[in-house]
């Protein structure tokens, strides 16, 4: 190992990307429930006028919670292995190294609770609640 090169902290990028298909799952079912059972069902019709994609995410839920539990798995696979990878000697540099695998376990497991969130409200609330 030459000088110039240098152990680079674990990227947070998995986790990220696991938040951002975890909160489709959210707008594809979560979100029509809770305005609707909140009694916010003419703030859902508003939503959809101006934006009418989001109805792609509840057409093809069907798909988009594989993939976001494929992708959620990979991220928690990538965090679990990125735990015994070496940080920098420095140690301001192992500071911010500790605190991105931190940082990426919070947003992965907040990736987790919003997908749990959003197959109950997609395959379970309409029977219960509906």
């Amino acid at each position: 190992m030459t000088p110039t090169d240098e152990i680079k902290p674990p990227s947070t990028l998995p986790a990220s990307l696991s938040l951002f298909t975890s909160t489709g799952t959210l707008i594809c079912c979560a979100l029509p429930a809770l305005l609707v059972s909140i009694g916010a069902g003419a703030v859902m019709a508003g939503l959809i006028e101006a934006v009418p994609q989001i109805t792609w995410f509840g057409k093809h839920k069907d798909v988009l919670f594989p993939v976001a539990g494929v992708l959620l798995a990979l991220a928690g696979a990538w965090q679990f292995h990125a735990r015994s990878l070496p940080c920098p000697a420095d140690a301001a540099k192992a500071r911010t190294c500790a605190m991105a695998r931190r940082t990426g376990w919070i947003v992965w497991g907040l990736s987790v609770v919003l997908f749990v969130t959003g197959v109950f409200f997609a395959y379970f609330a309409a029977g219960l609640f509906f």
